[in-house]
């Protein structure tokens, strides 16, 4: 199965300048929960951008054009086809980001766990693919309100490719 995680806001972007938009610890919390003991595919940007390099208790595969990249405790390849083809075994992989690894990934995947932010962030500049309902159907849904650790609204949903 291949899976994508992803956090937007409401109008579907996902970052700024390499960094989120936002900090929210519950979904920091349930990323981890859900990738753990995975697979986890990522553009070199989204590598780049994370504070302690590769993610732990994950095998962490970085795409990248460049061979003389090197990425310490991640597997590196070309492309998403050839990063699939060897997760081929594994029950579930996770498309993790960026923008661009996302948009490939869409066709490919079965299975979106999206946390959608309630509120809008005008200086994004990277964004979630779109997609319709047609192709999706929603299998699960939890709402929570702002708290004081976390300071925005958000939903989490998990949402399966029909069929």
């Amino acid at each position: 199965m291949i899976s994508i995680i992803a956090a937007t806001d409401e109008q579907g972007a996902i970052g700024k300048g390499r960094q989120l938009l936002w900090h929210l610890p519950h979904d920091l919390k349930r990323f981890k929960e859900i990738t753990a003991g995975h697979t986890v595919i990522m553009g070199r940007k989204t590598y780049e951008s994370l504070p302690h390099g590769a993610l732990p208790d994950r095998k962490n595969i970085v795409l990248s054009a460049d061979s003389d990249r090197h990425y310490e405790h991640c597997d590196l390849c070309h492309s998403l086809q050839e990063a699939l083809a060897a997760c081929e075994r594994e029950e579930e992989v996770f498309i993790i980001g960026g923008a661009s690894v996302y948009r490939q990934a869409m066709a490919a995947a079965g299975k979106m766990y999206l946390t959608r932010v309630h509120h809008t962030f005008a200086e994004a500049d990277a964004f979630f693919p779109p997609f319709t309902d047609a192709e999706w159907l929603e299998t699960a849904r939890q709402d929570f309100p702002p708290d004081d650790k976390n300071p925005y609204a958000h939903t989490f949903c998990t949402l399966e490719r029909k069929k």
